[in-house]
């Protein structure tokens, strides 16, 4: 009892108690059959466990538990991205079993319509060609699933009998870090030093019109500034071959750093990219322009130019090196989500990068490579949220990770 008082929020402990009786009342009253009632028991239940357990960690303020774990910026976060990964993981696992249509089923289905089996030997087919065990409880998947992840097995996916998983990621993943990575890097680069200008200019002709570009392009949807660009550069003006930019290297062209295969990789993702630039650039003009002005303001670029200082030293040293700070942090989350890329842009353009092959088997209900792709993604972001507040401490000498927060 005396562990109990140290708290005050008791409500911790409610979320775990009512979390080990779900799952309990699951296990038991249920039968671990995995139905959607079944799901939803094992999904819920799991939630509040581990919302119990994130809050005993974020406790640190209030309850000098473990002031080891509060020294500890490193520590602290390495357990908050590893809880992390395990909460996404075990989302995507129940979430993706609760959505209709199931590849199995489908299958059971048309192989009973087709041949005339009968519904055991049609799912005994189904076992052998998926290599799933059927009957094995939910709870005992889900842990398999976990396990297999630990050791780098991600499955093989439904709708290629046989072809594992990570083959989809290492075909797929590098043409969408390279067509977004690209793009999100000329958007930033143009879109500070954009923002930057019109900051100066602030007033002007060249300021209302960018403004005024930036405020509609980041209004509108990627997809549909993807769709325009296609009727307006493909079909109507006919500037680009369209029907000639399927895929993502040039049919024919064995890989290699020659000027043909170069030529045609950017040929393919010219569309892609741009669509990224024109869809991000305007967030990044808005934003430098406004931490530009609030710069301008601060005491230390009166002080440098009332010292006589010249202007380009001031605007390098004094004015961009700091307004440009926010920005960094939503650069590198940005890198992270790429990795998920665009399913509706790559969609569009027919661009077979990551966002296609998780569009794809989002539509074809293939379990094992949506939740590689998903994981993915969360990892990747998760990563670059820690690599931008290890940047973000580097960058600007007020922010420390070594100290208590």
């Amino acid at each position: 009892m005396k562990f109990l008082k140290r708290f005050k929020d008791i409500q911790t402990y409610y979320w775990i108690v009512f979390g080990l009786i779900i799952l309990s009342w699951t296990f038991v009253i249920n039968k671990l059959n995995p139905s959607r009632l079944g799901v939803c028991g094992l999904f819920t239940g799991y939630i509040l466990v581990e919302l119990g357990v994130l809050k005993l960690i974020t406790l640190r303020k209030k309850v000098d538990l473990y002031p080891w774990l509060r020294s500890s910026f490193l520590l602290r976060r390495f357990i908050r991205m590893i809880s992390t990964i395990i909460f996404v993981v075990t989302l995507t696992f129940f979430m993706i079993r609760l959505m209709p249509g199931n590849p199995i089923d489908i299958y059971i289905q048309g192989q009973m319509s087709s041949t005339g089996m009968s519904y055991q030997e049609a799912r005994d087919a189904a076992a052998a060609l998926y290599q799933i065990p059927l009957d094995q409880p939910l709870y005992l998947q889900w842990l398999d699933y976990l396990w297999n992840m630990i050791h780098g097995d991600f499955g093989k996916s439904y709708t290629s009998p046989g072809t594992p998983v990570t083959k989809f990621i290492v075909d797929y993943l590098p043409w969408t870090i390279f067509s977004v990575g690209i793009g999100i890097m000329i958007s930033f680069i143009i879109g500070t030093v954009l923002g930057m200008y019109i900051a100066y200019k602030r007033g002007g002709f060249m300021d209302h019109a960018l403004s005024y570009f930036s405020s509609i392009t980041t209004a509108i949807p990627n997809y549909l500034l993807g769709i325009l660009l296609l009727i307006l550069l493909g079909v109507q003006l006919k500037l680009i071959p369209v029907s000639l930019m399927r895929g993502t290297a040039p049919p024919g062209v064995p890989a290699g750093f020659t000027f043909t295969y170069i030529a045609g990789i950017f040929g393919h993702a010219v569309l892609p990219m741009f669509t990224y630039i024109v869809s991000t650039i305007g967030g990044w003009i808005l934003t430098m322009k406004n931490t530009t002005l609030n710069t301008l303001g601060e005491d230390y670029v009166q002080v440098a130019k009332a010292r006589g200082l010249k202007e380009r030293r001031i605007i390098l040293n004094y004015v961009g090196r700091n307004a440009i700070l926010p920005l960094f942090t939503t650069l590198v989350m940005q890198i992270g989500l790429l990795m998920g890329g665009s399913p509706l842009i790559e969609t569009i353009f027919m661009y077979k990068g990551i966002g296609w092959a998780m569009g794809s088997a989002l539509g074809q209900r293939d379990y094992p490579v949506m939740q590689a792709i998903f994981l993915v993604i969360t990892i990747a972001v998760i990563f670059a949220n820690f690599m931008a507040d290890l940047l973000y401490s580097k960058l600007d000498p007020r922010i420390k990770t070594n100290v208590t927060e």
